[in-house]
């Protein structure tokens, strides 16, 4: 069993990242702390069998039947309203994103499942927590920057949010959460991505 985590269960403080697995977790957020929950309760159910692991991973982008369904498919429409110059959409340029492909977790949930199971004797000791993240490295405004250069088009109705968190805001959001893939290369996994702009 492969629990899909989040790099959100790292608190992503300027200067902290990249996080190792084996880093202590300090989600910073409502649902940092819920995936956190669903690690501690995968691996404590599956610690006899060894057959279960975690693998947190950032923000995804891949096919989706609606933007809606990603927080980075969902940008697309935010560059469509942007091209109105009196749109005023306020855009994150503050937060470090990794925006990481679908298809390459399913490679990459794939490989693990085969590499774990032809060490079926030695699974116990095997690490039970990996991450994977792709290295294309870029913030909201900055992914609608690409997406506008790929579709011809200027966002004049977009505004650059560089504040970061408001101070009493209920929802905190990391600043850099990059995840370090140190144990995967050590299992051999191949941890390559797809180029975000040549992917869209």
């Amino acid at each position: 069993m492969i629990y899909i985590s989040t790099d959100y269960v790292f608190p992503g403080v300027e200067g902290e990242s990249p996080y190792e697995a084996s880093s202590p977790p300090r989600p910073p957020n409502q649902y940092g702390q819920l995936k956190r929950d669903g690690e501690i309760v995968t691996l404590e159910a599956t610690k006899d069998s060894g057959l279960g692991l975690v693998l947190r991973v950032p923000l995804l982008y891949g096919p989706a039947e609606r933007n809606s369904e990603s927080a980075v498919n969902v940008l697309l429409d935010a560059v469509t309203k942007a091209q109105d110059p009196n749109a005023g959409v306020k855009m994150d340029d503050w937060a470090q994103r990794f925006p990481t492909n679908t298809e390459d977790v399913g490679r990459v949930c794939s490989d693990i499942a085969v590499a774990y199971l032809k060490r079926k004797e030695e699974i116990k000791s095997l690490p039970k927590i990996l991450q994977f993240s792709s290295e294309d490295r870029m913030t909201k405004y900055e992914i609608c920057e690409k997406f506008a250069a790929l579709k011809g088009v200027g966002i004049p109705g977009m505004v650059r949010n560089k504040e970061g968190n408001e101070p009493n805001s209920p929802v905190q959001r990391p600043f850099n959460t990059k995840l370090s893939t140190k144990e995967l290369q050590n299992l051999g996994v191949n941890i390559t991505t797809q180029n975000f702009e040549e992917w869209w």
